[in-house]
């Protein structure tokens, strides 16, 4: 099966050394998926983009989120309220900077891609919080 196109499966993990992601990765997009860093409020490529299509994870490719589960959360980060599949991300408790928050991975890939937050719109009630530099963007054809 292939994780890329098979909804409600278990995906298969990639694994790569840090060279292939150095070497593959802008040093910034390195530094928030594999280093787990945050892009400043405001400043990332997709924070108020209203283009339709799928957000995809930067490092592997995976599906991730869609423009139609974006919201304006007014935080300065792309915000959805759900993922595209449930299970090509995962969540691990973050205890870092003196708080205690969900952070967010690519299931594939254990791309840092951001946390996740109560205080999201209907229908979830969530809110996903994503570094743009974890995304790459395709647009609908």
């Amino acid at each position: 099966m292939n994780a890329h196109n098979s909804p409600g499966s278990a995906v298969d993990q990639t694994t790569h050394t840090d060279a292939h992601w150095r070497k593959t990765l802008s040093p910034e997009e390195f530094a928030v998926t594999r280093l787990k860093h945050t892009e400043r409020p405001f400043t990332g490529r997709y924070w108020d983009a209203h283009e339709s299509g799928i957000y995809r994870c930067v490092c592997c490719g995976t599906p991730l989120f869609a423009s139609d589960t974006k919201f304006d959360a007014g935080c300065g980060w792309p915000s959805y309220f759900e993922p595209i599949n449930p299970d090509h991300v995962r969540k691990e408790r973050d205890t870092s900077h003196g708080m205690v928050r969900d952070e967010i991975l690519c299931a594939v890939c254990d791309a840092h891609l951001g946390h996740v937050f109560p205080d999201g719109p209907p229908p979830t009630g969530l809110r996903y919080c994503i570094n743009s530099l974890s995304l790459k963007f395709e647009p609908a054809k």
